[in-house]
């Protein structure tokens, strides 16, 4: 799919021209010892398991607390005997935005915790800059070992927490081509909604290449679309391809029977990756706690997050079973802003905590096709049980709460109100995070550490090599700015790759051409009128000069260079060798 100029350029990236600105997977079960990579440290467990709850900061744990006590009978959550401290999560600013990084988006958080590396809000696993490179993560430093790799979510596969262990885009948005690059990734087991990004247009999906899932299948993956279908997988299946949605798995509150919980995705994840006998690493996202978070739905967030608890119960169990294997839990950021009290009354009604029987987005059509006042009292009393609406709730749940979410925003904010709870918004929050261990990896992210202290703790734990696999991919893909003309001819940002190749750029002010030189090749740009000459000659080369910033093809780089080098429209790369 094209995209436009805005689009693929983001904002705030003009840069003066007198500032010479020129600008296939292995089963499972095999045994095979990687010999590319080496490790610098001694393996303290086999096997490696990371819980995401993504959105999910310290008061969405606090009033889960809070229901368990209330409506469990539990005064601690599972989660409460392993906290070992807290995290930092902030990004970096980026080439498409203004902001500063102090808030940090999924994609740049899990890149920190995948890779060990920061990077920029939407980046999928590459650095920062106008030429971006590759960042190996854990996931992919523990195939090169020859152990099995797996990746669980309740959201889409290719979404951003799971995209960073086994993909790399500069957007995260682009995940048609995520699902393409886990096809040969070598991760094994790959379970969580998401199935539009793997079928066609003409299949109610995304893709407008092919219906890509047969390719997974003629790779040994087993795949499954319900509970029953998970059943059916056997452990020895070694490759597997579960999506169990369109789009997101639905929330906890909104399931039926034939959707597997996410502590049944996991569980057939380690019943399966634990058939190798080199180990593995599991990465598993309780993905929906965020999506709650954005609507200001506290009764599904808090279900959602019951569910990483659940999932934190299955996880440690088997650890404890098997005796070789570190566990490590954490969120991205906090969603929402959630605060467990408000408007200077100190109570919090956590007797109306169970009350919703539905999440808001399954009754966001009722919502919208509401008529009257008492059509919107229908809603809520059938919901969750308020019967005695003021006239003003009601004008609010029908006005909307004047963002995106609409009814369901006003929705939300009388239910909140009557909980007792605040929002400071729909979008994350730069707070820290709370760090759970279980095993060897607890006293190495023990206290006050960074969001890439779990990656790098991770890799240190099963004795992986961040850096060799890094390496590699850096010898393979480079990830530059770029543009799409409307003849669909794919513009690279001159500066900054010929910098990245070692081409030397100078400017004549005088002739107003800009020089890019490498050995003995030569090529000359008027930035005025566009005429190119390569070694003095008149060339046919295309080059565009946007907002003070020149660009040029890949084929200017071949001639500079005498590379063969190879643009991946797909991911958006560029192909080294």
């Amino acid at each position: 799919m094209k995209k436009s100029l805005k689009q693929i350029m983001g904002s705030g990236l003009s840069i003066s021209l007198l500032a010479v600105s020129v600008a296939g997977a292995a089963s499972a079960a095999d045994t095979t010892t990687a010999t590319t990579a080496t490790t610098a440290t001694t393996a303290q467990s086999k096997n490696l398991i990371v819980l995401i709850g993504d959105g999910m900061g310290p008061a969405e744990v606090t009033a889960a607390r809070y229901y368990s006590k209330k409506f469990l009978n539990k005064d601690r959550l599972e989660l409460d005997g392993y906290y070992v401290g807290k995290a930092t999560t902030f990004s970096q600013s980026g080439p498409y935005t203004t902001e500063s990084g102090a808030v940090t988006d999924s994609s740049a958080a899990a890149t920190a915790f995948s890779t060990g590396n920061k990077t920029y809000n939407n980046a999928v696993s590459v650095s920062n800059g106008e030429v971006a490179k590759p960042y190996g993560s854990v996931v992919e430093a523990a195939i090169k070992q020859g152990k099995a790799t797996g990746l669980v979510t309740t959201d889409v596969i290719a979404g951003a927490t799971p995209s960073v262990w086994a993909s790399h885009v500069r957007q995260r948005g682009n995940q048609n081509a995520i699902v393409s690059q886990y096809l040969n990734s070598g991760v094994n087991v790959f379970f969580g909604g998401g199935k539009t990004n793997f079928i066609t247009k003409d299949e109610k999906g995304k893709r407008t290449d092919k219906n890509i899932i047969p390719d997974f299948e003629a790779k040994g993956y087993k795949t499954a679309y319900d509970k029953a279908g998970l059943d059916a997988i056997p452990a020895t299946a070694g490759n597997a391809l579960g999506l169990f949605a369109l789009d997101a798995i639905p929330y906890v509150l909104d399931r039926d029977d034939k959707t597997p919980t996410l502590p049944q995705l996991t569980q057939k994840a380690l019943d399966i990756l634990s058939q190798n006998k080199n180990g593995f690493v599991l990465m598993v996202e309780a993905g929906r706690i965020d999506h709650a978070g954005h609507g200001n739905d506290l009764p599904t967030n808090i279900q959602e997050t019951l569910e990483l608890d659940a999932t934190l119960k299955t996880i440690v169990d088997f650890a404890k079973k098997d005796g070789n294997t570190s566990v490590v839990a954490t969120a991205d950021h906090e969603t929402g802003g959630l605060s467990l009290g408000r408007d200077n009354v100190y109570e919090l009604n956590v007797d109306l905590f169970n009350k919703a029987k539905h999440s808001t987005d399954y009754l966001d059509a009722s919502l919208k096709a509401a008529q009257t006042a008492d059509d919107v009292r229908e809603i809520v009393a059938d919901n969750v049980g308020f019967t005695d609406l003021s006239d003003d709730e009601v004008a609010l749940i029908l006005k909307g709460d004047g963002t995106s979410s609409g009814r369901g925003g006003g929705y939300n904010a009388v239910v909140s109100k009557r909980l007792g709870v605040g929002w400071t918004g729909h979008g994350h929050t730069g707070v820290d995070v709370g760090v759970w261990a279980y095993g060897p990896i607890a006293s190495l992210v023990k206290g006050d550490i960074d969001n890439t202290d779990i990656a790098k703790s991770g890799a240190k734990v099963i004795g992986a090599d961040l850096t060799a696999v890094t390496n590699e991919l850096q010898d393979k893909y480079l990830y530059p700015l770029f543009k799409v003309t409307r003849d669909s001819k794919t513009l690279l940002a001159a500066r900054s790759l010929a910098e990245a190749l070692d081409i030397k750029v100078t400017w004549d002010e005088t002739t107003k051409t800009v020089v890019l030189a490498k050995d003995s090749q030569q090529l000359s740009v008027n930035v005025e009128t566009g005429a190119m000459k390569e070694n003095g000659a008149a060339s046919a080369l295309v080059g565009n000069v946007d907002n003070g910033k020149l660009y040029l093809t890949l084929e200017a780089f071949n001639k500079l260079t005498g590379k063969s080098f190879t643009w991946d429209s797909a991911s958006e790369r560029i192909l080294i060798n």
